[in-house]
């Protein structure tokens, strides 16, 4: 099993934005193998930002990788830059293979 997170740092008052272009999307994720579920997650609140996580489960992490190379990850990201001035920051992505 591979999860795979992408760290989302949105500005302040900028979240129900943020959100709403998670909940329209279409993430293409139910065509590509090894892909079992997703989530997208949040964390705390500073005085910057309010931290956010996709999360999402695969089978392993060349059918992760696979699905980075593939159309469907085109599709669903061809949109992504025009939120741009919702985050602060790049998001920072994180790999963890299961182990136990």
């Amino acid at each position: 099993m591979f999860v795979a997170m992408n760290r989302f740092k949105i500005l302040i008052g900028k979240e129900n934005d943020f959100e709403k272009v998670w909940k329209n999307r279409e993430t293409h994720l139910d065509k590509v193998p090894g892909f079992q579920n997703f989530n997208l997650i949040k964390g705390k609140t500073t005085d910057e930002y309010t931290l956010y996580a996709s999360h999402s489960i695969w089978n392993s992490e060349e059918d992760f990788i696979n699905w980075t190379k593939s159309e469907e990850f085109r599709l669903a990201h061809r949109n992504a830059g025009s939120n741009k001035h919702l985050y602060l920051g790049h998001p920072e992505f994180e790999g963890f293979t299961k182990i136990l």
